[in-house]
């Protein structure tokens, strides 16, 4: 059986769009953190995605897609924290198309990027890169949509939450605020930033 879906556009609707990446490959080099004026923190790196397939010949061929990844806010933190080249890192983002005027006269720019949304760390703690392939152990991380501000790091809840017996009288630990990465001699301006 086939189903046909008919859309009927009116002059001046605004058509749907859909802005969905979801990637799972692993960093092509560490990650670069930086810090916008306004104190977000921005996260640049690659990852590498493999494809194996066949030929109509029968060949067994592989294909590799670098894609370029920008995160913000804590995501960008978390990201630089425990992530390095070659760990593999499962991505849910959206497409970014940058454009920009060459400084030494070369014309237009243009640059595909994704920016992530969602992530997950995939593998194990060890750190192996390991490949595309399966694999769990790993806290996801979702951006909020205030631009971070109420940023929730915990992982989604899978199930009934529980909750945790503490001893009585025990202090919570409460971690040190994160250093940042470069000192006061080192400012970014809007115009370092290629977006």
């Amino acid at each position: 059986m086939t189903t046909a879906a008919v859309v009927h556009i009116q002059k001046g609707a605004a058509m749907a769009s859909f802005n969905k990446v979801i990637l799972l490959g692993n960093l092509t080099r560490d990650v670069q953190l930086k810090y916008l004026p306004s104190q977000t923190a921005v996260a640049e790196f690659g990852i590498a995605c493999n494809r194996k397939f066949r030929t109509a010949q029968g060949e067994d061929r592989e294909e590799v897609t670098f894609v370029d990844i920008t995160a913000f806010g804590k995501q960008a933190e978390v990201l630089n924290q425990y992530m390095s080249k070659g760990k593999p890192l499962f991505i849910e983002g959206r497409l970014k198309y940058d454009t920009w005027d060459d400084k030494n006269g070369g014309g237009k720019r243009s640059k595909l990027t994704v920016v992530i949304e969602n992530f997950q760390f995939v593998g194990g703690r060890d750190g192996g890169g390991g490949g595309g392939g399966g694999g769990g152990g790993g806290e996801g991380y979702q951006r909020s949509n205030d631009g971070g501000a109420n940023y929730d790091q915990r992982p989604p809840q899978r199930g009934p939450a529980r909750q945790q017996q503490q001893p009585q009288g025990a202090a919570r630990n409460s971690a040190p605020p994160p250093e940042q990465p470069f000192g006061d001699e080192q400012q970014f301006k809007e115009d370092d930033i290629p977006f």
